[in-house]
């Protein structure tokens, strides 16, 4: 190819992935319903982008880095501490039940319905166990499944891609090893595989631990040390050992998920953009090498192969990870309609099948079709179909707002009890003692004393919340958590605005919506409110003195309208009225 071809497939290939997911983010659907089908059509339509004609050789091992560091992200997020309570028992039961019923049903369905033989299968199987977190998390966004189900999700999502990743690597070891002769031989190189990528990722991890543990590394350079850990460490197995890398990038992002004494940054900025931009170009670069002719032959047995998946297989494994437990028959019905495929499986398929086929493997060259179209399929179906089964099942989370107040002033807890008062399910949280004592007296929900730390992990969230008002007397605490915390709640994160004089270290001069109107800074509200000033909830309809401050509006329909010091918003018709009272006795009754 011509220097300006290669300019023109790179530059090509980068703007498809990111102009897909813009595009996908304003649709509001899951990028992979975009990426897949811009890669392909742009491979039917020019050689230009066609990543193995671009970089000949050294497509396969780069795309072996690129998923190498997804999966040592994605390890980063097995915090197997955070794994707890009711979700603990289900989630397990779909990683292992899930992984083992997958792998062998699809295995033995696709040796007469694709005519692969018996090791291709296998390898198809262990390739299409893999979920991920990429996928199942925007189809959750837009869903709004009950806390327990988004919960239980996630975290398949997040374990099944390293899980999977592992397997995969596993698998294709113990196929290429059963082409030579011996079963002696075919054991002992399965296990030199396997241990070479562990002690790789135990060694990375142990480099990495002792850079991190004990240099000063501020956020940037203590990513991007980790990425040359990840890729070092990568390159080095896969050169010891052709594909151990991933099993060594898994090792090591569990690893220092779960080493104590470690702290790992909670924003990840530079993995976030690196890992989102590699799911784009891979998804482009992987399905403009499918080509029209390729699929022909897989279109309907992929089909029935995706059936099976859908209506039997993941059916099956949700009745079994569900059995004797609190889930009920909606939720359970929910998790059996939720599998769709992703990135890890595109990745596998693209990286192993290129040497299986080169190995000999009879029906090795349907892997990566085949694999495509069951991504699509499925990507496809549980995006266009999620929503109306959830509705159907009657998982929906409730429409109406649940804000999380965060401090414990008498004041603030009037505030929880005035919201409360007009339909909303509030949360309330507090570090004192004293004050987590006076949330509970007033008979609101008080959060557990952990919330705010486990919210600023990595990959945390803050479940059901739809925003978070911060309302502590400390300006710097809410100015530095609405800054935290917007990265982790779908909602708005409003703060009390400081005073106008304040000394504040951070407060002054972080940007964000302030509450409420200017003038009333925290200073002034606490000032009021020791003057007898009172927050009282009064419908609209009944009419609004003029001496009374509004400072939110619960609509109908359940959600919170604030005021801040940008706008206010205009009173309707069934609408209740959160307001500062110059006297607590208004209104009477």
């Amino acid at each position: 190819m011509t220097t300006n071809q290669v300019l023109a497939g790179v530059g090509l290939i980068v703007v498809l992935a990111v102009g897909s997911q813009l595009l996908a983010s304003r649709l509001r659907i899951p990028a992979l319903l975009v990426l897949l089908p811009a890669g392909f059509t742009a491979g039917a339509l020019t050689d230009d982008v066609n990543p193995e004609q671009l970089l000949g050789p050294a497509f396969s091992p780069l795309v072996s880095l690129a998923v190498a560091v997804i999966l040592y992200d994605a390890g980063l997020e097995l915090d197997l501490q955070r794994l707890l309570g009711h979700t603990r028992r289900v989630v397990v039961r779909l990683i292992l039940l899930g992984t083992l019923i997958t792998w062998v049903s699809a295995a033995l369905f696709a040796v007469p319905v694709l005519s692969l033989s018996l090791p291709a299968a296998v390898m198809l199987g262990a390739i299409l166990v893999v979920s991920g977190p990429t996928v199942v998390g925007p189809l959750l966004h837009f869903v709004r499944p009950t806390e327990r189900l988004q919960r239980i999700l996630i975290w398949e999502g997040a374990l099944i891609d390293p899980v999977g990743g592992i397997l995969g690597a596993f698998v294709f070891h113990g196929v290429v090893a059963a082409q030579q002769d011996g079963i002696g031989s075919q054991i002992g190189q399965f296990w030199v595989s396997a241990a070479v990528g562990a002690a790789g990722g135990a060694v990375g991890a142990a480099v990495l631990w002792l850079l991190l543990h004990h240099l000063r590394l501020h956020e940037v350079l203590g990513t991007t040390v980790q990425f040359a850990a990840v890729v070092g460490t990568t390159a080095a197995c896969d050169i010891l050992r052709d594909d151990t890398g991933l099993i060594a990038a898994v090792v090591m992002g569990m690893a220092l998920a779960n080493l104590p004494g470690l702290d790992i940054p909670a924003r990840r900025p530079f993995f976030e953009t690196l890992v989102s931009l590699i799911i784009g170009v891979l998804f482009v670069s992987i399905s403009a090498t499918v080509t029209p002719q390729s699929l022909r032959p897989v279109v309907l047995p992929t089909l029935a192969l995706v059936a099976l998946l859908v209506l039997v297989v993941r059916p099956l494994v949700a009745v079994l990870a569900t059995a004797r437990t609190d889930v009920r028959g909606g939720e359970r019905w929910f998790i059996g309609w939720m599998a769709p495929r992703g990135i890890v499986a595109a990745a596998t398929a693209s990286t192993f099948s290129v040497t299986l086929v080169e190995d000999g493997i009879g029906g090795a060259d349907r892997i990566l079709p085949a694999t495509f179209l069951v991504i699509v399929a499925t990507v496809m179906l549980y995006g266009l179909t999620a929503f109306p089964v959830a509705r159907r099942l009657d998982v929906l989370r409730p429409a109406r707002s649940r804000p999380l107040l965060v401090g414990g002033d008498p004041w603030a807890v009037d505030l929880g009890r005035a919201l409360y008062s007009a339909g909303l399910d509030v949360l309330m949280w507090a570090g004192a003692d004293d004050q987590r004592a006076r949330i509970e007296a007033a008979g609101l929900k008080l959060a557990p004393g952990e919330l705010l730390a486990a919210a600023t992990g990595a990959g945390a969230e803050l479940e059901g919340i739809t925003g978070v008002l911060l309302l502590t007397e400390e300006d710097d605490f809410n100015a530095l958590a609405s800054v935290t915390l917007s990265e982790n709640v779908e909602g708005p994160v409003l703060r009390l605005g400081p005073s106008a004089r304040s000394q504040g270290v951070v407060a002054p001069y972080v940007g964000g919506e302030a509450l409420f109107a200017a003038g009333l800074t925290r200073p002034e509200l606490v000032r009021r409110y020791e003057g007898g000033a009172r927050i009282v909830a009064h419908p609209v309809d009944g009419g609004l003195r003029p001496e009374h401050e509004l400072l939110f509006l619960v609509r109908p329909d359940g959600r919170l309208d604030p005021v801040t010091e940008t706008g206010s918003p205009t009173p309707g018709a069934g609408d209740i009225a959160v307001l500062l009272s110059p006297d607590a006795g208004w209104p009477a009754g």
